[in-house]
């Protein structure tokens, strides 16, 4: 879920590759992609036994460019699309038990191959005009949440009445709540809805901005997001309490965009994307740096020269997955690495 332009630059570090990797292995052991033959691939969550990962990709030649959603056996690298393959698609998790998954969908949009040869027609144009490709996050009204097995059968939608976008759910660790984001660009609210779909309640009121990527702390208490209330783009790290009390600022920062921002198991901790976009003459570098929640004290994670985003980490938080062009000129694609949490 990247729903700013701005956050798919690619940018190349003059460090060198020995001082940046020997940097990262404090922190990082066994670094190894996990995907390499999708156009791109991204955005990954670990089931609950850690044993799979569910993530959105594209795949070369199905006559639709855009995310479709994977789930991928970690030790034999088999994998399966679980979405119906037309469309847009984001924003996928596994239940607790493991037994169901979410993601969002707009497959059943009308206009759907349409939209499909609109993005082929403007990638060639854009090519041959030698432009870099603009990315911009459409908040598609015909995005749902639907829930399924997580071999893509029983496919159900939870949320069969929006009529804005909705999307970006993620389950409370004892699996009765989904926390999401619902509506239009410019206006993009988190609401809390029982995983039948039923009961939704808006959670934050700040209105005429994007707060999205929100995720439930561990003990379901709290939910951590990112808004860009401040200024348009400018994301920001936010907390509040699940019943709507409480929210406070974790960054305040407004030469830096911040986002993607995940629990740590202990629920006093986060990780986080961020880049400094003080420059606008110098194209922004992605990294990932951890946060404790009582000193706000951060500590840098990743060095490649390339972007480094959508932290998430397992369940006991001893691997960490994200997305990268570690080089910084590759599509992006699934990384996974042994984690040692940084010292307070």
């Amino acid at each position: 879920m990247i729903p700013l332009s701005m956050l798919l630059a690619l940018s190349a570090s003059s460090a060198d590759p020995a001082d940046w990797e020997v940097a990262e292995g404090r922190y990082l052991k066994n670094v190894k992609a996990v995907t390499t033959d999708f156009v791109r691939a991204g955005e990954g969550y670990f089931s609950p036994d850690g044993k799979k990962i569910i993530y959105q990709a594209e795949e070369q030649g199905t006559g639709n460019p855009f995310y479709q959603i994977f789930v991928q056996d970690l030790a034999t690298g088999n994998r399966r699309r679980i979405s119906p393959g037309k469309g847009r698609t984001t924003c996928a998790y596994f239940r607790p038990d493991g037994k169901r998954v979410i993601f969002a969908s707009s497959h059943e949009d009308p206009d759907v191959e349409k939209h499909q040869a609109e993005e082929y027609k403007q990638r060639d144009e854009d090519k041959k005009a030698g432009r870099r490709p603009r990315y911009s996050w459409a908040f598609d009204s015909h995005m749902k949440i639907y829930e399924a097995n997580p071999d893509g059968t029983d496919l159900k939608c939870l949320t069969p009445n929006a009529k804005a976008y909705t999307a970006e759910g993620s389950f409370s660790a004892d699996g009765t709540k989904i926390v999401y984001s619902s509506g239009n660009a410019g206006n993009v609210q988190l609401f809390i809805m029982n995983t039948d779909g039923s009961g939704a309640r808006q959670l934050t009121t700040v209105s005429n901005c994007y707060n999205g990527g929100p995720f439930f702390s561990p003990d379901g208490t709290k939910v951590i997001f990112r808004s860009d209330r401040k200024e348009k783009d400018r994301l920001q790290l936010f907390v509040i309490n699940a019943d709507g009390t409480g929210e406070r600022a974790l960054t305040d920062n407004d030469k830096w965009v911040y986002w993607a921002p995940y629990w740590y198991p202990d629920g006093k901790h986060i990780i986080y994307t961020a880049a400094d976009h003080s420059d606008d003459l110098k194209r922004p570098n992605y990294d990932l740096y951890w946060m404790a929640l009582d000193t706000k004290a951060t500590v840098r994670v990743t060095q490649a020269p390339g972007q480094d985003i959508l932290p998430v980490f397992s369940s006991d938080g001893k691997k960490l997955l994200w997305t990268s062009s570690r080089d910084g000129r590759s599509p992006t694609q699934l990384y996974i690495a042994d984690f040692t949490a940084p010292a307070d």
